[in-house]
C-alpha cells in the first residue's frame, strides 16, 4: 500500500471518528497521523456545524493543532472526567491489546485514556495484526541511569534501542524523558512483560495498552470499519 492510499484510509477512519463527539463533550484527542484527520474533520464541524466541545490533548503537537481550528483546549487536571478519547495506534491485534508510542507521545497518552469513560481507536488496516510486538515497544524513561535501563533490558532479551532524532540526538518526549524502543517481534505474553517494564527503576512508563480499548475504528479500502471488544 502506497502513502497516498494510506493517508486514504486513515483519513475515512478519521471523518468517521469525529462523528463520535457531540456538542457540550469533552473529549480527549490523541496523537499522530490519523489522528491529524480526525482534528482537522472535527475543525470542520466546529467551523461549518457550530460543534461545541472541550478538548484534552495528549501531545503538545495535537494542542497547536486543534487550538488553531479555535477548538476549546483545557487541562487534563481542569476537567473530572473524559467522555470519550479518541486515539491512533502503532498495533492491535485480536484481543484489543495495542501498541502506542510510535510518536513519542505514550505517557500523555496513557494518562488521559485512564481518566476517559470511553476509549476509542482510529488505524488503517495495516496495524491490525495477530501478535503485537513486530513494531517495537517503546518504553519512556528518565534521562538519569538511562544507560543502566538499557543494559537490563539488554540482559533480558528485549533488544532495546534508544530512539534518536535525525542529528543523532536523543528524542526528547514531551516530559523531557527519552524513549528506548524494544525489538521483540512478537509479544506472547504481554501483561507479564508489562509488570516488568513499569516495576523496573527509572522506566515511567510503556506503549502497551492491554484491553483498554472500547472500539477500534479500521480504515479499510471498501470503507471504515468498527471493532468492538466484548471484554469491557
Amino acid at each position: 500500500m502506497d502513502k497516498a492510499q494510506q493517508d486514504a484510509l486513515k483519513k475515512a477512519a478519521g471523518i468517521e471518528a469525529a462523528k463520535l463527539v457531540e456538542n457540550g463533550m469533552i473529549a480527549g484527542l490523541g496523537t499522530g497521523s490519523t489522528v491529524k484527520f480526525l482534528v482537522d474533520e472535527l475543525g470542520r464541524r466546529v467551523k461549518e456545524e457550530g460543534l461545541q466541545f472541550t478538548g484534552v490533548t495528549t501531545s503538545r503537537r495535537t494542542q497547536a493543532q486543534a487550538e488553531s481550528y479555535g477548538i476549546k483546549i483545557v487541562d487534563i487536571d481542569d476537567v473530572d472526567h473524559i467522555d470519550v478519547t479518541i486515539d491512533g495506534a502503532d498495533e492491535v491485534d485480536k484481543d484489543f491489546n495495542g501498541i502506542k508510542g510510535g510518536g513519542a507521545a505514550l505517557l500523555w497518552e496513557k494518562i488521559v485514556a485512564t481518566n476517559s469513560d470511553r476509549i476509542v481507536w482510529i488505524v488503517d488496516e495495516s496495524k491490525v495484526v495477530d501478535t503485537i510486538g513486530k513494531f517495537p515497544l517503546p518504553v519512556e524513561v528518565i534521562p538519569f541511569g538511562a544507560g543502566h535501563v538499557i543494559k537490563k533490558f539488554e540482559a533480558k532479551g528485549y533488544k532495546p534501542v534508544l530512539r534518536l532524532d535525525a542529528d543523532g540526538k536523543e528524542v526528547r518526549t514531551d516530559e523531557n524523558n527519552y524513549v528506548v524502543d524494544l525489538h521483540l517481534e512478537k509479544i506472547e505474553h504481554p501483561f507479564d512483560l508489562a509488570e516488568d517494564l513499569i516495576n523496573t527503576v527509572g522506566v515511567v512508563e510503556h506503549g502497551l495498552f492491554l484491553n483498554m480499548v472500547d472500539k477500534v475504528i479500521v480504515g479499510d479500502p471498501n470503507g471504515p470499519r468498527v471493532l468492538t471488544n466484548g471484554n469491557k
